[in-house]
């Protein structure tokens, strides 16, 4: 999450390297090797920014926030382009940072988020019929989530305080929600709700964080990171450019 300081962000192409030794040392044709870096924007910042639209505005729903008759019939078109398409294909721009926690998590949210405004559009359009008691096959949704969720948030441990708390927040939510239709209970579904709008306050606050970091060149809000340099307002967060063995030029992370 760190802010990535380079000389330009056009595509740099190293070649023809080691052609002359490859001559020199009698070991046959000699190829060149290209070594392509094409940096690219976090894309945390659409990720997050996308999961927190989505999961707000359906957690203000289960929370009850908008009154009485209330229908997501409304919100699925929503939930499906922003929390759903755009989400996943954050989360596939992920393998080109490589980010594999990242790509697991906004690829599986994404993905869910499509499924769920196709299962409502189903019901609005009457192709299926919306369950009236319990809902457990929507609830085993959830089971699902809460497990891959959980693991998101054990590995974000590794990164920083912000990330764990919007996974593990996320995975309560996820716990609850499932309780909610399995037992249909509104109250527990209700509960979940405010778990989920948690979570997408501080999936808001992450993809801001970076969004500020990016645009002013230095830290605005903290990132949530164990770095202390990434923690203080007004300092600057800088990474250099990681050289691994075999990999010249690749840095993996946002």
């Amino acid at each position: 999450m760190s802010i990535l300081r380079q000389r330009t962000m056009e595509t740099v192409t190293v070649q023809d390297v080691g052609t002359e030794a490859g001559a020199e040392n009698g070991s046959g044709p000699a190829f060149p090797t290209r070594v392509v870096l094409q940096p690219i924007a976090a894309p945390s910042v659409l990720g997050w920014f996308a999961f927190a639209g989505a999961t707000f505005i359906v957690a203000a729903w289960m929370a009850g926030w908008y009154g009485s008759p209330a229908t997501p019939d409304y919100l699925f078109p929503f939930a499906a382009l922003v929390g759903g398409l755009a989400q996943f294909l954050a989360g596939m721009w992920s393998y080109r940072a490589r980010d594999v926690l990242a790509t697991a998590m906004h690829g599986t949210w994404g993905a869910f988020w499509l499924g769920w405004g196709v299962l409502w559009a189903l019901f609005a359009t009457g192709r299926l019929q919306e369950p009236t008691g319990t809902f457990s096959s929507l609830g085993y949704w959830f089971i699902a989530l809460a497990f891959i969720t959980a693991s998101g948030a054990v590995a974000a441990l590794a990164r920083g305080i912000g990330l764990f708390g919007l996974l593990s927040t996320l995975t309560a939510g996820s716990v609850l929600t499932a309780a909610g239709y399995l037992a249909n209970s509104d109250m527990t579904l209700k509960i979940a709700g405010y778990f989920l709008i948690v979570s997408a306050a501080i999936a808001w606050y992450e993809a801001s964080a970076m969004l500020f970091a990016d645009s002013f060149r230095r830290v605005v809000l903290p990132l949530g990171t164990y770095s202390r340099a990434d923690n203080v307002p007004g300092g600057e967060s800088m990474r250099v450019i990681e050289w691994a063995p075999g990999e010249p030029g690749v840095r993996h992370g946002q």
